[in-house]
């Protein structure tokens, strides 16, 4: 039976290190299937999943974790586990959030309890901070991919996350088709 390995990846960034998680999983046999990786402040963030046969995967786990460099946990789940969006949880409408503001403490935490409270999960978020293309000030963009609840209205949803400050602008729409 196929198992998913979920790594989540720290070290210093530099040239390679890409190449050397790669290089290590394809010698244990895994397959990466999916990644969402970052520098920030000079560290290297990533998470990663990677598609295993069960009878190589505490290898291949330990080969990854034997890497110099690198702080790395690594999960193992069966490759079938139910998810959101499968019949085990019906799911309704994704959407793509974009949010725009000006920047002040706080404001991931007042998103988040928005849509915990409405029982939207997060399935992708990035969020950064800029300057302000005429003020110069602290700008906070968002950008996240929603699951919603059945039965939620996009709508009230929109109204519930520009409720949280008449400085956002808030854009909710159908994600492109991958």
């Amino acid at each position: 039976m196929p198992t998913h390995l979920v790594l989540t990846v720290i070290a210093a960034d530099r040239p390679g290190l890409v190449s050397q998680l790669s290089d290590t999983i394809t010698a244990g046999g895994g397959n990466w299937l999916d990644a969402r990786m970052a520098s920030l402040a000079g560290q290297f963030a990533g998470i990663l999943l990677v598609g295993v046969a069960e009878e190589r995967a505490d290898a291949l786990a330990a080969a990854l974790q034997a890497l110099p460099g690198l702080r790395l946990v690594v999960h193992k789940s069966a490759a079938d586990a139910a998810g959101p969006g499968s019949a085990a949880e019906p799911a309704g409408a994704t959407l793509r959030l974009e949010l725009l503001g000006q920047d002040r403490p706080g404001i991931v935490r007042d998103i988040s309890r928005a849509l915990a409270d409405r029982q939207v999960s997060i399935t992708d978020f990035q969020t950064e901070r800029s300057s302000g293309s005429f003020s110069g000030e602290a700008m906070f963009k968002a950008r996240a991919l929603l699951q919603l609840p059945p039965g939620l209205d996009p709508f009230d949803l929109r109204q519930a996350l520009e409720g949280l400050s008449d400085e956002w602008m808030v854009d909710l729409g159908v994600p492109p088709a991958a």
